[in-house]
């Protein structure tokens, strides 16, 4: 009974049923090895060899499939069919090799099919193989490139550009794209332009739209009306002069259908029809493709095999009636860079089962089936038939003359199943609207005449649609590949998106400015899409992988050094000289954007911080210690915000009142720090407040915290209401300043002020009954046993900064990631070492086993 092996346990269900009783179908769970996220991963100096690692995740899977083997020793690999289920395959196998699950009898072949039916898999059994190495070179070539790049260029961005990220090979290249296209937004100036539109009478009584196209003899550009005193005489001329129909054509027109999707194209159109992100649609892709409802959705080929357009166009004939079927089945080719044709398109597997045919509830995947279905039928439908008619209308003189154009649908052909979605920069015209009957010599009526005003535009910003249909078109990345770099860039977040649009982030800014200057090469798109092409060539069979990489390494590894060589100070001098137009723009007051607004001596300029990232500071720091965000300076905010040297607010009983910003935040100060450094009275500004609002008479009112509230009727020590770091609160203790007795949280800010001693005594009282009495020691959430190593007990406990674990004297935050449930007691003991090396204390030690009983010989 043959072991087979696919990468989902959904598809792995589905194909055992196909197979039957005669074989075991196992899944991989996807990649079973990867590279350690660490250096030395991928060693240059020594061929390139490659660390491969069998995640902590994947060992349970490799193991199963191991075991099986023990039982049915032959194994088929039935990942999916692409270079990366390729690579998956050589993993596995590799990975068994190792484990010696696989001897040197053991039979081992690969199979591909394109759809999870019955027909398609029992086909793919019959037609084994051997894994494609030339696939798989191409495959590590990929993985060695990314490796060297994120490795070793990330810390040549920290070094030299503190707060900054990471950098990958293709992902640097779509930030750019997405930087670029922000900066022509900024640097776009519009310019204003005129039309001018008649809403005209057939002698039928028909309305009839038509613009002005031919001035004084003169046929109009798009910028010759340049503004309202122009376009109001090209009004007055038109309502000056009778209107006669010049001429009417009418001109027969076809409308083709759209190619069948590739991953791309899918992934514009649900983005454009459905607001959907390109992961949400592979993800919805993936359940279809496990549920033997579409064929394999990571492709960039639109090729349909012959039996599906066979079964297209009986669909069409039986759904829609002859008419609608084309003489000849049509034919596609892909005009994208680097495609390989020998892909299918996606297409759904049954051609007769619409979305209101399968049961799918999950409403992505619903809606994503129709898509595909829909586009996929249309694809092979007749095409569109059309009459374009154009009617010019104009004066006896020729001084004057307006167009209207419209059509009439003769035919819907494949428009009655779908239309392509346009994206927000396509043009749209004003064609496709009915016109009424007109002859040629008719006289038009006059109904109103109305100049119109517009502006140019700058380019939109990118969608996750039109990004990826610009990342095709310059042959960056593979399709397999398009969803995640887009989810890396926003996770990064170096890329925000708001409404469906990409915005840079400041960071994202400045890591390109930086990778445009150190390394302009390898971001690239010429560049990018060549790497693309010699990858392919590598996948063909007709290029060595490593010599692919030597050549490349050679190179990157002198721009790294170069770069390094740079001081931080050069490189933010650098980076302030290209966003110059961005971080300090002309305010058109004639003064110098870089002059300190605070000093007026010293150069604003890029600076940056570990862990707050950049912002802009003045060159006379610490003399002037300006500073604002990083970006275009906001007068406005500036203007109210509170100065390097503090916010005098007025004065109080003869001394000053202050607001200023301190290291963890802004606070209220009464007078100055005396020359003995005795710190003035201060209380922190809280932060529902906005700083740049509280007045003299609010700061007065916090600096007169704590407010005493009391004597505690039952035991005679004060009570205080004052503001701490986490919000208002009550103390019950002898002083303020008591580390001891016990505090209440208050409801409101208002409270600190209004609150009476009966409503105290009742918050105390209930503050003291929910903790077991004062002082009671907190009971475990969970606990879960001994210490495997070290004895005493191991515990989970729920704390002011979330849950941790707790062992003696120990305590280890549990991560954000785990849920405390789920928490295992290796997975605690593991917190409990981490936190004792970081505070220094010794790991605990393995207990000694308990010492035996002396045993006395019994007497004889």
């Amino acid at each position: 009974m043959p072991v087979v092996v696919v990468e989902s346990p959904a598809k792995a269900k589905t194909i055992e049923g196909y197979l039957g009783k005669g074989f075991k179908v196992l899944a991989s769970f996807g990649h079973v090895r990867d590279l350690p996220p660490k250096d030395g991963s991928v060693d240059p100096d020594n061929q390139f060899e490659m660390l491969w690692e069998v995640a902590s995740d994947s060992k349970k899977h490799v193991k199963a499939i191991a075991d099986a083997l023990k039982d049915d020793p032959e194994l088929v690999l039935a990942t999916d069919p692409d270079r990366e289920g390729e690579a998956i395959s050589w993993h596995l196998e590799e990975a068994l090799r190792k484990r010696k699950a696989i001897k040197k009898d053991t039979p081992v072949s690969r199979v591909v099919f394109n759809a999870i039916t019955k027909t398609a898999v029992t086909e793919a059994m019959q037609n084994p193989r051997q894994v494609d190495m030339e696939l798989v070179e191409a495959y590590l070539a990929r993985r060695a490139l990314d490796y060297l790049v994120g490795f070793k260029l990330s810390p040549v961005l920290w070094r030299r550009l503190p707060g900054a990220k990471s950098a990958g090979r293709v992902q640097s290249v779509c930030l750019r794209l997405i930087v670029e296209r922000e900066m022509e937004i900024e640097a776009f100036k519009n310019r204003e332009y005129w039309s001018v539109k008649a809403m005209l009478e057939t002698p039928r009584g028909k309305p009839l739209e038509a613009r002005l196209t031919v001035l004084a003899g003169k046929k109009l550009d798009k910028f010759d009306i340049e503004n309202a005193t122009q376009a109001e005489l090209a009004q007055q001329a038109i309502e000056s002069r009778d209107l006669v129909v010049k001429s009417v054509e009418a001109k027969p027109a076809n409308r083709n259908p759209s190619a069948p999707f590739m991953t791309s194209t899918l992934q514009q159109e649900a983005s454009r029809k459905f607001g959907m992100g390109a992961r949400q649609t592979m993800n919805a892709a993936q359940r279809l493709y496990e549920a033997g409802l579409i064929t394999y959705m990571r492709t960039d080929g639109i090729d349909m095999a012959p039996e599906a357009v066979h079964a297209a166009r009986d669909a069409i004939g039986t759904k829609f009636g002859k008419d609608y079927v084309p003489k000849e089945p049509r034919m596609y080719k892909n005009k994208a860079k680097n495609a390989q044709e020998a892909h299918e398109c996606i297409r759904p597997t049954d051609m007769m089962r619409s979305a209101d045919d399968i049961k799918v509830s999950e409403g992505d995947q619903r809606k994503l089936y129709d898509l595909i279905y829909k586009r996929t039928i249309a694809s092979q439908m007749a095409a569109a038939r059309m009459e374009r008619t154009t009617v010019d209308i104009g004066s006896a003189d020729g001084q004057v003359e307006l167009r209207a154009t419209g059509q009439v649908v003769l035919f819907d052909g494949f428009l009655k199943v779908y239309e392509e979605g346009r994206d927000d920069d396509a043009v749209v015209d004003d064609d496709d609207k009915r016109l009424p009957q007109v002859n040629q010599g008719e006289a038009m009526k006059k109904s109103s005449v109305t100049p119109e005003q517009h502006f140019t535009q700058p380019p939109p910003r990118y969608t996750e649609a039109t990004l990826v249909k610009r990342m095709e078109e310059l042959g960056i990345g593979r399709p397999s590949t398009y969803a995640s770099i887009v989810t890396t860039i926003q996770d990064r977040e170096y890329v925000r998106k708001e409404k469906n649009r990409l915005f840079p982030e400041d960071k994202g800014r400045l890591v390109t400015a930086f990778l445009t200057n150190y390394f302009r090469k390898y971001v690239g798109y010429d560049y990018t899409a060549s790497l693309e092409e010699e990858l392919d060539h590598v996948s063909a069979g007709e290029a060595d992988y490593k010599e692919l990489l030597d050549g490349f390494w050679r190179d990157f590894k002198k721009t790294i050094d170069e770069a390094m060589d740079n001081s931080i100070t050069d490189v933010l001098e650098k980076i302030n000289d290209v966003l110059a137009p961005h971080i300090f723009p002309d305010m058109g007051d004639g003064k110098d954007p870089r002059l300190c607004p605070n000093c007026e001596q010293g150069r604003l300029s890029m600076r940056t911080a570990r862990a707050g990232g950049a912002f802009i500071g003045c060159s006379r720091y610490p003399e002037c210690k300006y500073t604002r965000p990083f970006g275009p300076p906001n007068p406005e905010a500036e203007a109210s915000a509170i100065p390097p040297e503090g916010k005098l607010l007025g004065t109080d009983d003869g001394d000053n009142i202050w607001i200023h910003k301190g290291r963890f935040g802004p606070y209220a100060q009464r007078g100055e720090v005396t020359d003995d450094n005795k710190k003035p009275n201060r209380q922190s500004i809280p932060k529902e407040w906005a700083p740049e609002d509280v007045d003299l008479e609010t700061a007065v009112k916090l600096l007169s915290l704590p407010r005493f509230i009391g004597l505690h009727p039952e035991d005679g020590v004060n009570v205080w209401a004052n503001i701490g770091r986490y919000g208002p609160y009550l103390k019950h203790a002898e002083s303020t300043s008591d580390r001891g007795g016990t505090n209440a949280n208050l409801e409101g800010l208002d409270e600190v002020w209004t609150v009476g001693m009966n409503r105290a005594v009742q918050l105390l009282a209930e503050k003291v009954a929910s903790r077991g009495g004062r002082g009671a020691a907190a009971k475990p959430v969970r606990e879960l046993g001994e210490h495997p190593e070290a004895g005493g007990p191991v515990a989970i406990y729920k704390g002011k900064y979330g849950p941790y674990v707790k062992w003696e004297k120990i305590n280890a935050t549990i991560p954000d990631t785990v849920e405390i449930d789920d928490l295992t007691m290796a997975q605690a003991v593991d917190l409990i070492d981490e936190r004792a090396a970081k505070a220094g204390k010794k790991k605990p030690a393995k207990k000694k086993p308990a010492a035996k009983k002396k045993t006395t010989a019994k007497k004889k």
